[in-house]
């Protein structure tokens, strides 16, 4: 499972021109699911997402999470985030999960965030969506439950 997440002062989705989800501040996690994932890799993605403490405490030092600055968390499925691009200049998208698998992982996802006590909002999976967000800081950081970076 890959991630891109991002502090945000603001973040939305737009789908056909209604808004299906936005926060204030808070995190906006671009999420794509491996053909190989498992449970493990969703409970691993959810337990990173929760704790990363990437929020200023009043040193300045990142060393709050989003739920201790009681912010939202705006999750935008992303499937080419496995992209290959090793070869040739059009990428591959074949370690991405085929959409059976995905919906469900990324409902779980979901679920689990939820569940941490998170408030979660969300795109539409499979649509074409238009993102906007304010990025803060500007903070963004990789994810990947295989670590492969």
């Amino acid at each position: 499972m890959r991630a891109v997440i991002q502090r945000v002062s603001e973040a939305e989705v737009i789908v056909d021109g209604r808004t299906t989800g936005a926060i204030a501040r808070g995190l906006l996690v671009l999420l794509s699911v491996d053909q190989d994932d498992t449970d493990q890799d969703t409970a691993y993605t959810v337990e990173k997402i929760v704790g990363l403490r990437i929020f200023n405490d009043a040193e300045g030092k990142f060393n709050l999470s989003v739920g201790n600055v009681e912010g939202s968390i705006l999750v935008v499925s992303q499937f080419t985030l496995h992209g290959d691009c090793r070869r040739g200049r059009r990428p591959s998208f074949s370690n991405a999960a085929r959409p059976e698998k995905a919906v469900p992982m990324y409902e779980a996802v979901v679920r689990r965030l939820r569940d941490a006590g998170c408030h979660v909002a969300t795109g539409e999976f499979g649509a074409h969506m238009n993102v906007r967000l304010v990025n803060d800081g500007p903070v963004t950081i990789l994810l990947d439950s295989k670590k492969a970076f």
